[in-house]
């Protein structure tokens, strides 16, 4: 199992050629920038619904473990440090691990980034969260995927991931609008590889895990995006074991 990997190394060059722009909030990943606020007031609130802190706290994390997988240049992992956590970021390419490294040095924050996929970490290496956002779409196995979170996260951990839902309403403003007005970069998305709900819900629940919560995200034209019931587009899920 330790030989096995879900990276596809199609969708690990695409992603590496957008590296030295990840932090740009007007470049190719403009659209990750718009998102994370809203992906953040999720993963917050499920830290404190789960581990018992107090919203009002700035490092609900302190004391754990993060791993965030498929971190890309760090959008996400560099939050989860500044919550306490000490965190680990995983990404397939490592031109991505190179990027987001430099960017947190700049920070002043110290967070292991690695290059590889989640099923080749050391046996026994857990997590108290373990976050994967807008990754599961991009890899050759989803079950395998999901199988590895799973043995990342320690007994009593919490599991947060996000994904486009397989609906017309996303392959409409992922793919046709937004690869192709030039929102999200040109090749990005595979509407065949999206997962709706159920099918995340099953992979998650055969693997041992409960889902806790799905919300939807959707696109308010006037406010951006925003947490809703309406899970055509994109949707988060939190998990934890039974």
């Amino acid at each position: 199992m330790m030989d096995a990997t879900t990276i596809d190394p199609a969708e690990a060059a695409h992603f590496g050629k957008l590296a030295a722009d990840w932090w740009n909030p007007k470049g190719s990943s403009a659209m990750l920038h718009r998102l994370n606020p809203v992906r953040l007031a999720f993963v917050r609130a499920a830290i404190d619904r789960h581990f018992g802190t107090d919203p009002t706290m700035r490092q609900p994390l302190a004391g754990k473990r993060a791993l965030d997988v498929g971190c890309g240049a760090g959008l996400l992992t560099e939050p989860l440090a500044r919550m306490g956590a000490q965190a680990t970021g995983l990404d397939a390419a490592p031109e991505n691990v190179a990027a987001a490294a430099l960017h947190a040095r700049g920070q002043g924050l110290a967070i292991d980034y690695r290059a590889g996929s989640v099923e080749r970490l050391g046996a026994g290496e857990t997590f108290d969260l373990v976050c994967s956002m807008e990754v599961i779409e991009h890899v050759s196995d989803p079950a395998a995927f999901v199988a590895g979170l799973v043995r990342a996260l320690a007994p009593g951990g919490l599991l947060v991931m996000s994904t486009p839902n397989r609906t017309t309403l996303s392959r409409l403003a992922l793919i046709t609008v937004g690869e192709g007005v030039g929102m999200i970069p040109r090749g990005t998305h595979d509407w065949g590889k999206f997962l709706t709900p159920a099918e995340l819900g099953a992979l998650l629940e055969g693997a041992g895990l409960e889902v806790i919560e799905t919300r939807g995200l959707s696109l308010d034209p006037a406010k951006g995006f925003r947490l809703s019931d309406d899970m055509r587009m994109d949707y988060l899920l939190a998990a934890v074991r039974d």
